[in-house]
């Protein structure tokens, strides 16, 4: 069984930082594009960063120079350093993937959140 599993989350104040991940696990034979969303109360499930395979990335204008996004393709794994975190950054995040296996594709494969709570 393929699945992603994010490890992270939780509790900062305003202007700190956090670090979130996201392994995947399975038979897995190649994992494409793979980026982070997120869902805050009352808002629409927002793309926060996108990575390709190839290492290419891209962000949201509301995270830009404050979250870098990565990847250790040798561990099937994408990270999220956030730093200068807002208030407004609160949410549920989660990472999704596009995932190989030798029998299938998983082309949104998600994870089941892990919560960031900013301060104020």
């Amino acid at each position: 069984q393929v699945q992603l599993v994010e490890s992270g989350g939780g509790l900062v104040q305003a202007g700190g930082s956090l670090s979130l991940s996201c392994a995947a696990s399975g038979s897995i034979f190649k994992i494409d594009d793979m980026g982070w969303y997120r869902l805050a109360p009352g808002k629409q499930r927002e793309l926060v960063a996108a990575i390709t395979s190839g290492g290419n990335t891209n962000y949201s204008d509301s995270v830009k120079g404050r979250f870098t996004i990565s990847r250790d393709n040798a561990k099937n794994t994408v990270y999220l350093q956030m730093n200068s975190l807002k208030p407004e950054d609160t949410a549920v995040y989660y990472c999704k993937a596009d995932v190989r296996t030798t029998r299938a594709r998983y082309p949104e494969l998600w994870g089941q959140g892990t919560l960031v709570t900013v301060s104020s």
